[in-house]
């Protein structure tokens, strides 16, 4: 008989916070309940309560370990650039274009929580601006004009949102000529 591996369990926390994002994106942050999230999770609301001391800690949580996902999938990303100027900056085109369909379901998932969070709370997604914020201070202290990272900057972040929100499709000549273009303004940092 073949040795088989159990399946892994998430942690509760793990589970507490699926449930909290699964429930967001169906009903938003109204919906979200100590109660709805703990009787999907599967665990008692005192269990939820070990872990998150309310709503706003859960919330906190998720957009928090939303931040954490993004910085990671980010860095794997800049991990993969050459050392030199505009790194990171070419890093945020790999990430944009080179990746789009790895990161699709999670940026639609991550989209549904930055909306429903905008709407609760502004301040919670001060985690999920750090990260980028980062990452804009990094293009600015490799070396890029300011304009330059800032155009390549909003470059990805507007074709982020024409995804998650199917505002425009462009084509794959229509993306090939903007990264082009961008790469352009990376490399002209004499």
């Amino acid at each position: 008989m073949p040795d088989t591996v159990p399946p892994v369990v998430a942690d509760a926390r793990t589970r507490i916070l699926d449930a909290a994002e699964h429930i967001v994106q169906a009903k938003g942050v109204a919906g979200l309940t100590l109660d709805a999230a703990a009787r999907q999770a599967g665990v008692s609301k005192g269990g939820l309560l070990y872990h998150f001391a309310s709503k706003q800690a859960l919330l906190i949580g998720l957009l928090t370990r939303l931040s954490d996902s993004i910085e990671a999938d980010f860095q794997g990303v800049l991990a993969l650039q050459p050392p030199g100027r505009g790194r990171i900056a070419r890093a945020m085109l790999a990430w944009t274009f080179d990746h789009p369909e790895s990161v699709c379901e999670q940026h639609e998932r991550a989209a549904g929580i930055f909306l429903a969070a905008f709407h609760q709370d502004r301040a919670l997604l001060d985690p999920i601006r750090r990260v980028f914020d980062r990452v804009r201070s990094g293009m600015h202290a490799e070396g890029l004009p300011p304009g330059h990272a800032l155009a390549v900057s909003a470059a990805c972040d507007g074709l982020f949102m024409s995804r998650v929100f199917e505002m425009y499709e462009l084509s794959a000549d229509e993306l090939k000529a903007l990264r082009a273009a961008l790469e352009t303004l990376i490399g002209d940092v004499a």
